[in-house]
């Protein structure tokens, strides 16, 4: 086997490994806080795909890429904003039903997408300064893919610091550990869901505009990923972001490792009994998140 085929299947573990993070962030913020599983979630990076080409449309030239994800951001949180308010609020208190009513936005966001922009999907084409490679021992390095880690890495500084430093990580932490008793102490529970599903959706976006570089948006983008992304969030620990950090690195890697010997449909596969055999032996994750309401 050689060493050069080894060291590029780790650096595309590492990148695929950036998307699936960038992509499961969103769901272990909303059920870690909320418990609420997110069907529409996937259409959400779809719209930061779409997000992205209406911008760099509108912004051509070197830094279009580098305002595309601020409002993909923006964009993918203000929609998420919609389906909080309008419909999970409604619904949170029965799991089932939410999830239903996620799949059926889920639906609805991909039959608008094909009306609007057609089936066949939208080009982005990146910047010059992210179109070339970089060579490292004879490994080629694509700059799209070192942008997309440098990007997940930012976005996990960024939350890690907002959670931690921040007076909406402090309510956070709160109303994770124990929702009754923050709501009796005046916490407004509502409000900081709000927040944190559209920080999630948000994060959402970015990762569309990640996934904008390496090939064409279309209706159907984001059902590739929602899958591993689900995986990402059970095998880290629901709610835990360390053990979704870890995940996204440990599936990463083992998917790209195991495409040495294997075509990409059974690498899924493998991925898939590597989830479940791991879950059997260690069902809290990763790293779970340790709330009252998740020992109940």
């Amino acid at each position: 086997m050689s060493g050069i085929l080894v060291a590029t299947q780790l650096f595309n573990g590492l990148s695929l490994a950036s998307i699936y993070l960038l992509a499961a962030l969103g769901l272990a913020l909303s059920f870690g806080l909320m418990r609420v599983i997110n069907m529409a979630h996937g259409e959400l990076l779809m719209l930061g795909g779409y997000f992205a080409w209406g911008t760099l449309g509108l912004v051509p030239g070197p830094l279009g890429i580098l305002v595309a994800l601020p409002v993909a951001f923006l964009g993918s949180a203000a929609v998420g904003a919609v389906i909080e308010t309008t419909l999970i609020r409604r619904l949170s208190a029965r799991p089932l039903d939410t999830l239903l009513g996620t799949w059926g936005v889920s639906l609805i966001l991909q039959q608008a997408a094909r009306d609007l922009f057609g089936a066949i999907g939208v080009e982005v084409r990146a910047p010059d300064w992210l179109s070339g490679a970089w060579t490292l021992g004879g490994v080629t390095l694509p700059s799209a893919r070192l942008f997309i880690m440098l990007v997940a890495l930012a976005v996990l500084g960024a939350l890690a610091l907002l959670l931690r430093r921040s007076r909406l990580g402090l309510l956070v932490r709160a109303v994770n550990q124990d929702r009754m008793m923050a709501s009796a102490c005046g916490i407004d529970a509502g409000r900081v869901d709000l927040a944190v599903f559209c920080l999630g959706s948000g994060i959402a976006g970015m990762a569309g505009v990640m996934l904008a570089l390496l090939g064409p948006v279309t209706p159907n983008v984001g059902q590739g990923y929602i899958v591993p992304a689900f995986l990402v969030v059970v095998m880290g620990g629901l709610g835990s972001i360390l053990g979704t950090t870890v995940a996204a690195l440990i599936l990463g890697l083992f998917l790209a490792l195991s495409q040495i010997f294997v075509d990409v449909s059974i690498a899924q596969m493998l991925m898939l009994v590597f989830v479940i055999v791991f879950i059997q032996f260690r069902p809290q994750g990763v790293a779970p998140a340790r709330t009252r309401a998740l020992d109940a």
